[in-house]
């Protein structure tokens, strides 16, 4: 069978797709390892429009079971599958349509054809490793500030990351935030230095450069930071309810690295008007693109613009 469309990946961009397709009557194979995102570990997200409050494992439920109510005989949900290769089918360069192949984590492969793809895999953090990173992760710990930042109102935070995305999770907290501390491993900032000015400029901010991480402590959460002074060698331990962590994402692109063209990080480049790459016949959306912003509603917010777009792709 040659599927319309084959979504890959189940995070806020797929499922937002694959509601959209089953509602668009597109015949889809929607392969998925699970349904969980990076807002999984979130104990409490405030911000997914609709819904007051939810934890990250209920969003991960909810994605799954809107999916499955609307896929009827239209959407076919592959879930534990991990997608290994997306390549074109046929043999030669013109060849219309393409073949995904996934693995089922026991060594069974399997192999779908469709006309058009949706690569929606997300991305995971780059986790901070240090002594307690592990041990306080969402006990004060966390890698999504617009997720977890309202809970540490008033609170002291330390901020670990010099690029733009340290600077924008500092500039958040400090409308609630008693105490913003940015620390950076080097001299040099990779941020834009019109961001870093203006962030830095309020009176609730402090930004610590050759700072390089060496523990995370607490008793039940995290109670405090340390790091290693890189010119003196001296170790300063900052007490703080929270730290929140931007050292950069990794896509979950590997597999269509032959077929899409991507960013010096991995991310999938994508026209933001429609969300097609520049390989005809795929679209990306959510947080494994090179998108300016990456959050749970914009991730699915893209995926229906791509959906859009997909659908006039195959009957206009």
């Amino acid at each position: 069978m040659i599927y319309d469309l084959a979504i890959l990946g189940g995070g806020p961009a797929g499922v937002a797709a694959g509601v959209y397709a089953s509602r668009k009557r597109l015949s889809t194979v929607f392969i998925t390892a699970n349904f969980e995102s990076q807002s999984t570990v979130s104990e409490e997200i405030q911000n997914w429009i609709g819904t007051v409050a939810l934890s990250g494992s209920e969003l991960a439920e909810n994605f799954k079971k809107h999916l499955q109510a609307y896929a009827g005989d239209v959407v076919n949900i592959r879930e534990g599958e991990y997608v290994i290769k997306v390549e074109k089918s046929g043999s030669t360069e013109n060849s219309k349509g393409f073949k995904i192949t996934t693995d089922d984590g026991a060594g069974t492969s399997k192999t779908y054809e469709a006309k058009t793809v949706l690569i929606s895999t997300g991305s995971v953090r780059r986790k901070l490793e240090v002594p307690g990173a592990k041990e306080y992760e969402n006990k004060g710990l966390t890698y999504c500030a617009s997720c977890d930042g309202p809970l540490y109102d008033n609170k002291d935070v330390v901020v670990i990351g010099g690029g733009n995305a340290g600077f924008e999770t500092a500039a958040q907290l400090l409308a609630y935030c008693k105490s913003v501390t940015l620390v950076n491993r080097s001299q040099t900032l990779k941020a834009d230095p019109v961001t870093v000015e203006k962030v830095t400029a309020h009176k609730n901010m402090k930004l610590v450069l050759g700072a390089i991480p060496k523990k995370v402590s607490g008793e039940k959460f995290v109670t405090s930071f340390t790091y290693t002074d890189e010119a003196t060698g001296a170790d300063v331990e900052l007490p703080v309810s929270g730290i929140f962590v931007e050292i950069g994402l990794i896509p979950n692109t590997g597999f269509v690295k032959d077929i899409v063209e991507l960013t010096q990080y991995g991310q999938v480049i994508v026209d933001p008007r429609t969300q097609m790459t520049k390989t005809p016949g795929i679209w990306a959306a959510g947080d494994c693109t090179d998108g300016l912003y990456h959050q749970n509603n914009i991730a699915a917010g893209d995926a229906v613009k791509a959906l859009e777009d997909i659908y006039l792709h195959l009957h206009a």
